[in-house]
Protein backbone atom coordinates (compact mmCIF):
# COMPACT_ATOMS: atom_id res chain seq x y z
CA UNK A 1 0.00 0.00 0.00
CA UNK A 2 2.80 2.43 0.87
CA UNK A 3 4.65 1.79 -2.39
CA UNK A 4 1.41 2.19 -4.33
CA UNK A 5 0.78 5.60 -2.76
CA UNK A 6 4.39 6.68 -3.25
CA UNK A 7 4.47 5.56 -6.89
CA UNK A 8 1.17 7.32 -7.56
CA UNK A 9 2.57 10.51 -6.01
CA UNK A 10 5.73 10.21 -8.12
CA UNK A 11 3.71 9.70 -11.30
CA UNK A 12 1.58 12.74 -10.48
CA UNK A 13 4.74 14.76 -9.80
CA UNK A 14 6.44 13.85 -13.07
CA UNK A 15 3.22 14.38 -15.03
CA UNK A 16 3.03 17.86 -13.52
CA UNK A 17 6.62 18.58 -14.60
CA UNK A 18 5.80 17.49 -18.15
CA UNK A 19 2.66 19.63 -18.26
CA UNK A 20 4.02 22.83 -16.69
CA UNK A 21 3.49 25.80 -19.03
CA UNK A 22 7.17 26.76 -18.71
CA UNK A 23 8.29 23.28 -19.90
CA UNK A 24 11.49 23.53 -17.81
CA UNK A 25 12.81 20.19 -19.02
CA UNK A 26 12.92 21.18 -22.69
CA UNK A 27 15.91 22.66 -24.51
CA UNK A 28 14.19 25.61 -26.15
CA UNK A 29 16.36 28.53 -25.08
CA UNK A 30 19.32 27.92 -27.37
CA UNK A 31 21.98 30.38 -28.44
CA UNK A 32 23.94 29.76 -31.62
CA UNK A 33 26.38 32.40 -32.93
CA UNK A 34 26.23 33.89 -36.39
CA UNK A 35 29.23 33.38 -38.63
CA UNK A 36 30.42 36.97 -38.67
CA UNK A 37 32.97 39.13 -36.92
CA UNK A 38 31.98 42.60 -35.72
CA UNK A 39 33.87 45.36 -33.99
CA UNK A 40 34.12 44.70 -30.26
CA UNK A 41 35.41 48.10 -29.23
CA UNK A 42 32.39 48.42 -26.91
CA UNK A 43 33.23 45.23 -24.99
CA UNK A 44 35.63 44.48 -22.14
CA UNK A 45 36.11 40.94 -20.83
CA UNK A 46 36.87 40.21 -17.18
CA UNK A 47 38.44 36.83 -16.39
CA UNK A 48 38.99 35.93 -12.72
CA UNK A 49 41.92 33.53 -12.61
CA UNK A 50 43.23 31.57 -9.64
CA UNK A 51 45.70 28.80 -10.46
CA UNK A 52 44.51 28.38 -14.05
CA UNK A 53 47.87 27.79 -15.73
CA UNK A 54 46.65 24.66 -17.50
CA UNK A 55 43.79 26.37 -19.37
CA UNK A 56 44.20 30.17 -19.42
CA UNK A 57 46.08 30.38 -22.73
CA UNK A 58 43.43 28.35 -24.57
CA UNK A 59 40.74 30.68 -23.23
CA UNK A 60 42.65 33.74 -24.44
CA UNK A 61 43.34 32.17 -27.84
CA UNK A 62 39.59 31.68 -28.31
CA UNK A 63 38.93 35.32 -27.44
CA UNK A 64 41.34 36.38 -30.19
CA UNK A 65 38.96 34.78 -32.72
CA UNK A 66 35.93 36.84 -31.68
CA UNK A 67 36.42 40.14 -33.49
CA UNK A 68 38.56 43.29 -33.63
CA UNK A 69 38.86 45.82 -30.83
CA UNK A 70 38.41 43.50 -27.85
CA UNK A 71 40.20 44.12 -24.55
CA UNK A 72 40.55 41.39 -21.93
CA UNK A 73 41.40 41.95 -18.26
CA UNK A 74 42.76 38.88 -16.51
CA UNK A 75 42.67 39.39 -12.75
CA UNK A 76 45.19 37.07 -11.13
CA UNK A 77 43.68 36.04 -7.79
CA UNK A 78 46.90 35.32 -5.86
CA UNK A 79 47.77 32.31 -8.02
CA UNK A 80 50.62 30.11 -6.85
CA UNK A 81 51.24 28.55 -10.27
CA UNK A 82 52.31 30.01 -13.62
CA UNK A 83 49.00 31.72 -14.40
CA UNK A 84 50.47 35.24 -14.43
CA UNK A 85 53.52 34.30 -16.49
CA UNK A 86 51.40 32.54 -19.11
CA UNK A 87 49.06 35.53 -19.33
CA UNK A 88 52.02 37.80 -20.02
CA UNK A 89 53.26 35.43 -22.69
CA UNK A 90 49.82 35.29 -24.30
CA UNK A 91 49.52 39.07 -24.15
CA UNK A 92 52.74 39.46 -26.13
CA UNK A 93 51.72 36.82 -28.65
CA UNK A 94 48.11 37.91 -29.21
CA UNK A 95 48.58 41.65 -29.50
CA UNK A 96 49.60 41.15 -33.13
CA UNK A 97 47.15 39.84 -35.75
CA UNK A 98 47.57 36.45 -37.40
CA UNK A 99 45.87 34.58 -40.21
CA UNK A 100 43.22 33.02 -37.97
CA UNK A 101 42.83 35.67 -35.29
CA UNK A 102 42.39 39.37 -34.54
CA UNK A 103 44.77 41.43 -32.41
CA UNK A 104 43.80 41.10 -28.77
CA UNK A 105 44.70 43.42 -25.92
CA UNK A 106 45.30 41.39 -22.76
CA UNK A 107 45.82 43.30 -19.50
CA UNK A 108 47.01 41.40 -16.44
CA UNK A 109 45.88 42.76 -13.06
CA UNK A 110 47.47 41.56 -9.85
CA UNK A 111 44.65 40.84 -7.42
CA UNK A 112 44.71 42.15 -3.88
CA UNK A 113 44.22 39.98 -0.76
CA UNK A 114 40.66 38.84 -0.16
CA UNK A 115 38.65 40.91 2.37
CA UNK A 116 36.82 38.93 5.03
CA UNK A 117 33.29 39.66 3.78
CA UNK A 118 33.84 38.91 0.08
CA UNK A 119 33.80 35.67 -1.88
CA UNK A 120 36.93 35.17 -3.95
CA UNK A 121 35.40 35.37 -7.43
CA UNK A 122 33.34 38.48 -6.73
CA UNK A 123 36.29 40.30 -5.14
CA UNK A 124 38.38 39.48 -8.19
CA UNK A 125 35.68 40.72 -10.57
CA UNK A 126 35.21 43.91 -8.55
CA UNK A 127 38.88 44.73 -9.02
CA UNK A 128 38.56 44.13 -12.75
CA UNK A 129 35.45 46.31 -12.96
CA UNK A 130 37.51 49.28 -11.81
CA UNK A 131 39.39 49.06 -15.12
CA UNK A 132 36.45 48.27 -17.42
CA UNK A 133 34.99 51.43 -18.95
CA UNK A 134 33.35 50.13 -22.11
CA UNK A 135 29.55 50.00 -22.57
CA UNK A 136 29.43 46.20 -22.20
CA UNK A 137 31.29 43.91 -19.82
CA UNK A 138 31.68 40.16 -20.26
CA UNK A 139 32.26 38.03 -17.17
CA UNK A 140 34.06 34.91 -18.35
CA UNK A 141 35.34 32.01 -16.26
CA UNK A 142 38.92 30.98 -16.99
CA UNK A 143 37.88 27.51 -18.15
CA UNK A 144 35.37 28.69 -20.77
CA UNK A 145 36.18 28.43 -24.47
CA UNK A 146 34.12 30.43 -26.95
CA UNK A 147 33.66 29.37 -30.55
CA UNK A 148 34.49 32.02 -33.12
CA UNK A 149 32.12 35.02 -33.22
CA UNK A 150 30.23 34.19 -30.03
CA UNK A 151 30.82 37.64 -28.53
CA UNK A 152 29.68 39.62 -31.61
CA UNK A 153 26.53 37.48 -31.69
CA UNK A 154 25.90 37.99 -27.97
CA UNK A 155 26.39 41.72 -28.34
CA UNK A 156 24.03 41.90 -31.31
CA UNK A 157 21.40 39.82 -29.50
CA UNK A 158 21.55 41.99 -26.37
CA UNK A 159 21.24 45.20 -28.40
CA UNK A 160 18.50 43.98 -30.74
CA UNK A 161 16.36 42.62 -27.89
CA UNK A 162 17.19 45.43 -25.41
CA UNK A 163 18.42 42.91 -22.81
CA UNK A 164 20.72 44.15 -20.06
CA UNK A 165 22.14 40.77 -19.00
CA UNK A 166 22.61 37.77 -21.27
CA UNK A 167 24.11 34.61 -19.81
CA UNK A 168 24.96 31.36 -21.53
CA UNK A 169 25.09 28.07 -19.69
CA UNK A 170 28.23 26.45 -21.01
CA UNK A 171 28.26 22.89 -22.24
CA UNK A 172 30.20 21.06 -19.56
CA UNK A 173 32.75 18.36 -20.30
CA UNK A 174 30.97 15.01 -20.54
CA UNK A 175 33.46 12.28 -21.41
CA UNK A 176 34.20 9.78 -18.64
CA UNK A 177 31.69 7.72 -16.69
CA UNK A 178 31.25 10.13 -13.79
CA UNK A 179 30.84 13.15 -16.04
CA UNK A 180 28.25 11.32 -18.13
CA UNK A 181 26.41 10.19 -15.03
CA UNK A 182 26.39 13.53 -13.19
CA UNK A 183 26.77 16.44 -15.63
CA UNK A 184 23.40 16.08 -17.43
CA UNK A 185 21.39 15.77 -14.18
CA UNK A 186 23.27 18.77 -12.78
CA UNK A 187 21.95 20.81 -15.74
CA UNK A 188 18.52 19.15 -15.49
CA UNK A 189 18.05 20.10 -11.84
CA UNK A 190 19.20 23.66 -12.51
CA UNK A 191 16.56 23.95 -15.23
CA UNK A 192 13.89 22.61 -12.87
CA UNK A 193 14.89 25.08 -10.16
CA UNK A 194 15.13 28.00 -12.57
CA UNK A 195 12.89 27.39 -15.61
CA UNK A 196 14.55 29.33 -18.39
CA UNK A 197 11.22 30.49 -19.83
CA UNK A 198 10.35 32.12 -16.50
CA UNK A 199 13.83 33.59 -16.12
CA UNK A 200 13.50 35.22 -19.54
CA UNK A 201 9.93 36.47 -19.01
CA UNK A 202 9.79 40.15 -18.10
CA UNK A 203 6.83 39.80 -15.74
CA UNK A 204 8.25 36.82 -13.87
CA UNK A 205 10.24 37.32 -10.68
CA UNK A 206 12.36 34.23 -11.34
CA UNK A 207 15.97 35.25 -11.90
CA UNK A 208 19.05 33.17 -12.66
CA UNK A 209 22.22 33.26 -14.70
CA UNK A 210 25.07 30.98 -15.66
CA UNK A 211 28.26 32.54 -14.35
CA UNK A 212 30.62 30.98 -16.89
CA UNK A 213 29.66 33.48 -19.59
CA UNK A 214 27.69 36.66 -18.87
CA UNK A 215 27.39 39.79 -20.98
CA UNK A 216 26.02 42.77 -19.07
CA UNK A 217 25.60 46.47 -19.72
CA UNK A 218 28.32 48.20 -17.75
CA UNK A 219 26.04 51.09 -16.77
CA UNK A 220 23.57 48.61 -15.26
CA UNK A 221 26.34 46.81 -13.39
CA UNK A 222 27.62 50.08 -11.98
CA UNK A 223 24.11 51.29 -11.13
CA UNK A 224 23.64 48.39 -8.72
CA UNK A 225 26.98 49.13 -7.07
CA UNK A 226 29.05 46.63 -9.03
CA UNK A 227 29.50 43.38 -7.15
CA UNK A 228 29.41 44.94 -3.69
CA UNK A 229 25.71 44.22 -2.97
CA UNK A 230 26.32 40.49 -3.49
CA UNK A 231 29.92 40.40 -2.27
CA UNK A 232 29.48 37.38 0.01
CA UNK A 233 27.35 35.31 -2.37
CA UNK A 234 28.55 31.84 -3.27
CA UNK A 235 25.92 31.37 -6.01
CA UNK A 236 27.07 34.67 -7.44
CA UNK A 237 25.60 34.33 -10.93
CA UNK A 238 22.01 33.95 -9.73
CA UNK A 239 22.52 36.67 -7.12
CA UNK A 240 23.70 39.08 -9.83
CA UNK A 241 20.78 38.21 -12.11
CA UNK A 242 18.34 38.80 -9.24
CA UNK A 243 19.83 42.25 -8.55
CA UNK A 244 19.56 43.22 -12.22
CA UNK A 245 16.01 41.94 -12.69
CA UNK A 246 14.85 43.48 -9.42
CA UNK A 247 15.68 46.87 -10.90
CA UNK A 248 13.42 46.32 -13.86
CA UNK A 249 16.09 45.28 -16.38
CA UNK A 250 15.61 42.39 -18.79
CA UNK A 251 17.72 39.26 -18.47
CA UNK A 252 18.07 36.19 -20.67
CA UNK A 253 19.46 32.72 -19.99
CA UNK A 254 20.09 29.96 -22.50
CA UNK A 255 22.32 27.04 -23.43
CA UNK A 256 24.81 26.75 -26.24
CA UNK A 257 27.27 24.24 -27.64
CA UNK A 258 29.35 27.20 -28.82
CA UNK A 259 30.28 27.98 -25.20
CA UNK A 260 32.12 25.10 -23.57
CA UNK A 261 33.81 24.42 -20.26
CA UNK A 262 37.09 22.55 -20.22
CA UNK A 263 37.06 22.00 -16.46
CA UNK A 264 37.44 18.22 -16.01
CA UNK A 265 35.61 16.16 -13.39
CA UNK A 266 37.11 12.73 -14.09
CA UNK A 267 36.50 11.30 -10.61
CA UNK A 268 33.48 11.28 -8.34
CA UNK A 269 35.44 13.23 -5.71
CA UNK A 270 36.00 16.12 -8.16
CA UNK A 271 32.31 16.47 -8.92
CA UNK A 272 31.44 15.98 -5.25
CA UNK A 273 33.56 19.00 -4.26
CA UNK A 274 32.03 21.15 -6.95
CA UNK A 275 28.42 20.38 -6.03
CA UNK A 276 28.83 20.37 -2.24
CA UNK A 277 30.41 23.84 -2.45
CA UNK A 278 27.00 25.49 -2.96
CA UNK A 279 24.35 22.78 -2.49
CA UNK A 280 23.35 23.75 1.06
CA UNK A 281 23.56 27.43 0.08
CA UNK A 282 20.89 26.71 -2.53
CA UNK A 283 18.66 25.54 0.32
CA UNK A 284 19.38 28.76 2.25
CA UNK A 285 21.14 26.75 4.98
CA UNK A 286 17.74 25.47 6.15
CA UNK A 287 17.37 22.06 7.81
CA UNK A 288 13.64 22.13 7.05
CA UNK A 289 14.30 22.62 3.33
CA UNK A 290 16.97 19.92 3.42
CA UNK A 291 14.59 17.39 4.96
CA UNK A 292 11.79 18.40 2.59
CA UNK A 293 14.12 18.06 -0.39
CA UNK A 294 15.26 14.64 0.82
CA UNK A 295 11.68 13.43 1.15
CA UNK A 296 10.68 14.86 -2.23
CA UNK A 297 13.62 13.30 -4.04
CA UNK A 298 13.06 9.94 -2.36
CA UNK A 299 9.47 9.93 -3.62
CA UNK A 300 10.17 11.29 -7.10
CA UNK A 301 13.31 9.33 -7.96
CA UNK A 302 13.42 6.22 -5.79
CA UNK A 303 9.67 5.64 -5.41
CA UNK A 304 9.06 4.54 -9.01
CA UNK A 305 12.07 2.20 -8.97
CA UNK A 306 11.02 0.58 -5.69
CA UNK A 307 7.44 0.19 -6.93
CA UNK A 308 8.54 -1.30 -10.23
CA UNK A 309 10.32 -4.17 -8.49
CA UNK A 310 7.44 -4.79 -6.07
CA UNK A 311 6.34 -7.98 -7.76
CA UNK A 312 3.60 -8.59 -5.20
CA UNK A 313 1.45 -5.73 -6.54
CA UNK A 314 0.54 -5.30 -10.19
CA UNK A 315 -0.88 -1.84 -9.52
CA UNK A 316 2.29 -0.75 -7.77
CA UNK A 317 4.46 -2.06 -10.60
CA UNK A 318 2.31 -0.36 -13.22
CA UNK A 319 2.41 2.98 -11.44
CA UNK A 320 6.14 2.62 -10.89
CA UNK A 321 6.75 1.85 -14.55
CA UNK A 322 4.66 4.82 -15.67
CA UNK A 323 6.43 7.08 -13.19
CA UNK A 324 9.84 5.93 -14.41
CA UNK A 325 8.76 6.49 -18.02
CA UNK A 326 7.56 10.02 -17.23
CA UNK A 327 10.83 10.74 -15.41
CA UNK A 328 12.85 9.52 -18.39
CA UNK A 329 10.72 11.57 -20.77
CA UNK A 330 11.44 14.74 -18.77
CA UNK A 331 15.16 13.97 -18.60
CA UNK A 332 15.63 12.90 -22.22
CA UNK A 333 16.02 16.41 -23.78
CA UNK A 334 19.08 17.12 -21.60
CA UNK A 335 20.46 13.63 -22.28
CA UNK A 336 20.14 14.22 -26.01
CA UNK A 337 21.69 17.69 -25.73
CA UNK A 338 24.77 15.99 -24.31
CA UNK A 339 24.63 13.45 -27.14
CA UNK A 340 24.11 10.43 -24.92
CA UNK A 341 21.84 7.51 -25.86
CA UNK A 342 18.20 7.95 -24.85
CA UNK A 343 18.46 4.86 -22.64
CA UNK A 344 20.90 6.83 -20.46
CA UNK A 345 17.86 8.66 -19.06
CA UNK A 346 17.22 5.61 -16.88
CA UNK A 347 20.36 6.40 -14.85
CA UNK A 348 18.72 9.49 -13.34
CA UNK A 349 17.66 7.81 -10.04
CA UNK A 350 21.28 6.82 -9.38
CA UNK A 351 22.56 10.30 -10.18
CA UNK A 352 19.85 11.94 -8.09
CA UNK A 353 20.80 9.80 -5.09
CA UNK A 354 24.44 10.85 -5.42
CA UNK A 355 23.53 14.53 -5.80
CA UNK A 356 21.35 14.29 -2.69
CA UNK A 357 24.30 12.77 -0.80
CA UNK A 358 26.45 15.69 -1.95
CA UNK A 359 23.81 18.09 -0.60
CA UNK A 360 23.92 16.39 2.79
CA UNK A 361 27.71 16.54 2.67
CA UNK A 362 27.44 20.28 2.03
CA UNK A 363 25.10 20.67 5.01
CA UNK A 364 27.33 18.64 7.33
CA UNK A 365 30.33 20.72 6.34
CA UNK A 366 28.41 23.90 7.09
CA UNK A 367 27.29 22.60 10.49
CA UNK A 368 30.93 21.85 11.26
CA UNK A 369 31.80 25.48 10.59
CA UNK A 370 32.81 25.65 6.92
CA UNK A 371 30.17 27.12 4.64
CA UNK A 372 32.14 26.25 1.51
CA UNK A 373 35.61 25.29 0.38
CA UNK A 374 36.93 26.03 -3.11
CA UNK A 375 40.36 26.57 -4.67
CA UNK A 376 42.13 26.26 -1.33
CA UNK A 377 39.86 28.81 0.34
CA UNK A 378 37.44 28.09 3.17
CA UNK A 379 34.41 30.28 3.80
CA UNK A 380 33.28 30.10 7.39
CA UNK A 381 29.68 29.33 8.25
CA UNK A 382 27.44 32.14 9.44
CA UNK A 383 27.17 32.43 13.22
Amino acid sequence: MVLTVVSAAALLGWASVLLLPSRPYRIRERFEPDAFAADLGDVAVLIPARNEADIIETTLDALARQGPGLTVYVIDDESTDATAALCRRAADRLRLPAKDRFPLMVVLIAGQPLPADWSGKLWTLQQGLEHASRPYTVLLDADITLDAHVLPSLLGFARDEAISLVSIMATLRCRGFWERLLVPPFIFFFKLLYPFARVNAERSTTAAAAGGCILIETRVLRSIGGFKPIRGALIDDCALAAEVKRRGQRIWLGLSRAVTSRRPYPELAHFWRMVSRTAFTQLRYSLVLLLATTALMAVMFLGPVAALVNFSSTLSMTLGGLGLAAMAAAYTPVVRFYRLPVSWALTLPVAATLLLAMTWSSAIGCWRGTRARWKNRAYQAFR
